[in-house]
């Protein structure tokens, strides 16, 4: 079985922030948009401050994700979880380059993924022909 075949349910907050945690790092590595899309709230919020950048709602976030360059590939190295927060320790792949990202997240009362803060080691200027999804602050 998957982590994303996993059910989140309310055991408590921190038991639902962890598993959609760990849920939320296999679905996308997975490519598995419809399974991520039943794990985010509607209305989710996306925020990379290392490029000013905030994406609003499921679709826009889907949408990115599924549109993104390249062959990446994530790695859960570590997740706490405190109340309905979590944070991730991920290492993410672009072919041979690694680098190590940290990713915050919080859910709703109904345990799915409502923000996500990803923040990588240096600030960079977005890629191009992504104007259409978010907003620059």
């Amino acid at each position: 079985m998957s982590l994303a075949q996993v059910t989140v349910c309310a055991v408590d907050d921190d038991s639902v922030a962890r598993r959609a945690a760990f849920a939320y790092v296999d679905l996308l590595e997975r490519r598995d948009w419809p399974g991520l899309a039943a794990l985010l709230a509607d209305d989710v919020v996306f925020d990379m401050p290392q490029t000013r950048e905030r994406i609003r709602g499921k679709d826009s976030f889907l949408r990115f994700n599924m549109e993104y360059p390249g062959d990446w590939h994530l790695r859960v190295r570590r997740v706490i979880a405190d109340g309905r927060f979590a944070a991730l320790w991920l290492e993410a792949r672009v072919g041979t380059e690694q680098q190590d990202a940290c990713v915050w997240l919080e859910t709703s009362e109904r345990g799915l993924i409502s923000k996500v803060t990803d923040y990588w080691p240096e600030p960079y200027e977005p890629p191009p022909d992504r104007e259409h999804l978010v907003e620059r602050w």
